[in-house]
């Protein structure tokens, strides 16, 4: 699953591959929201963990990844 998340004031966007799916990511982004404080943390699928706070996102775009794909991506 592919995720790319926007940060406020930031030039480029957070492009991550993860093994989670849509319904968990939206429940992650739902509860870093709904708490004040809150973060949205989110491993990829090398293990690494992003953590972004809630106050900070601009946007989050959930979709299919595009595994396997050779060249260029427009």
């Amino acid at each position: 699953m592919e995720v790319k998340i926007g940060i406020q004031y930031a030039a480029r966007e957070l492009t991550v591959e993860t093994d989670e799916s849509a319904e968990s990511v939206e429940k992650l982004i739902g509860d870093a929201l709904g708490s004040e404080g809150g973060v949205f943390t989110l491993s990829d699928t090398k293990g690494r963990k992003i953590i972004v706070p809630a106050a900070k996102l601009a946007y989050v775009e959930i979709g299919h990844g595009t595994a396997g794909q050779v060249g260029f991506r427009g």
